[in-house]
């Protein structure tokens, strides 16, 4: 099988993209997702993100691919919601 968003961050990589913006359904990766007291991640740096742990059938590739593209390009990667993608470019 192949992982879309994964793909994705190796093909940014071999393009040299300058940022990799994965456009979800939600405005970020969260914490506790689903609970009361579920956190937005706003910024994080890979190895803080690999010891959170996310689901491997939903939000877990995406954060799987960000962590990928970032520790290869030394660049950001951006989960964040199509519908705020103009804001997203901007960063």
């Amino acid at each position: 099988m192949i992982d879309k968003d994964l793909c994705s961050a190796l093909l940014a990589v071999e393009l040299g993209a300058d940022l990799l913006i994965i456009a979800t359904d939600v405005d970020a990766a969260y914490v506790d997702w689903g609970k009361p007291g579920q956190k937005a991640i706003a910024q994080a740096h890979p190895d803080a993100l690999e010891k959170l742990g996310f689901a491997a059938g939903s939000m877990g590739p995406k954060v799987q691919a960000a962590m990928e593209f970032a520790r290869t390009t030394g660049k950001d990667a951006v989960i964040g919601s199509l519908s705020d993608i103009v804001a997203i470019t901007k960063r």
